[in-house]
């Protein structure tokens, strides 16, 4: 078998946390965490089977509530609150996947970029990193796609809030373990590391933060009050 052909059926390493899973089966994430662990879900079957188990819990959860009487206008005040219309919902188009140019780029995701990611416009950071950022959030958060070049190490730093990192193509590795395509990255404040871009090709990942980044290393620290990442 090729590279290419063992690239192409390789399933994801890296899942997410049965925590995360409850909180998406019940609508409790954001907009920028519910468009990463969509995308996930589009690359992942063992998370999209998992979750599929976790909405059919809940299901049987509910149906041994006891009924609630509601008033005759509820409907109607629900849907004068949300214009009348049922939103988008990044969740619906979790399977599907087509071709943004020559990397495959799921729905969500997709929608949400309307170009081919070779044609985005990219923003130098530093050098061997480039960012597009992605109108997806709420309070504090950062979404963005990060494009890193083959071999760049990442400055060495910790979070200050949680962070969902999605890799597209490529991969990077630290001293947690190696991550590539459909693997997403689960850190927080607990989490002190320096990811490296494979040798082999760019790396771009789906990413999005609670907070910025506080750089670790010995002169990171000195630019973390004159960095906002």
């Amino acid at each position: 078998m090729s590279v290419e052909a063992k690239s192409a059926v390789r399933q994801p390493a890296h899942h997410l946390t049965d925590e995360l899973l409850v909180d998406y089966a019940a609508g409790a994430l954001g907009e920028a965490g519910s468009l990463v662990i969509a995308t996930h879900l589009a690359l992942c079957p063992s998370c999209r089977s998992a979750l599929a188990e976790t909405e059919e819990v809940g299901g049987a959860l509910l149906e041994g509530l006891e009924p609630i009487e509601l008033a005759s206008d509820s409907l109607a005040s629900v849907l004068d609150r949300i214009g009348g219309e049922e939103p988008a919902s990044p969740r619906n188009e979790r399977r599907d996947v087509a071709s943004g140019g020559p990397i495959l780029v799921p729905e969500p995701l997709r929608g949400y970029l309307n170009s081919d990611l070779d044609a985005l416009p990219w923003k130098r950071m530093m050098p061997g990193l480039e960012v597009f950022e992605i109108a997806a959030g709420g309070a504090g958060h950062k979404t963005r796609l990060l494009r890193v070049k083959a071999g760049t190490p990442m400055p060495e730093h910790t979070h200050r809030g949680a962070e969902l990192t999605l890799v597209l193509t490529g991969g990077y590795a630290d001293d947690r373990g190696h991550f590539v395509r459909g693997d997403i990255d689960i850190t927080d404040d607990s989490v002190q590391h320096q990811p490296i871009a494979d040798s082999d090709g760019d790396c771009i990942c789906l990413t999005t933060t609670e907070a910025p980044l506080r750089l670790t290393g010995r002169f990171g620290r000195l630019l973390n009050p004159f960095l906002r990442f």
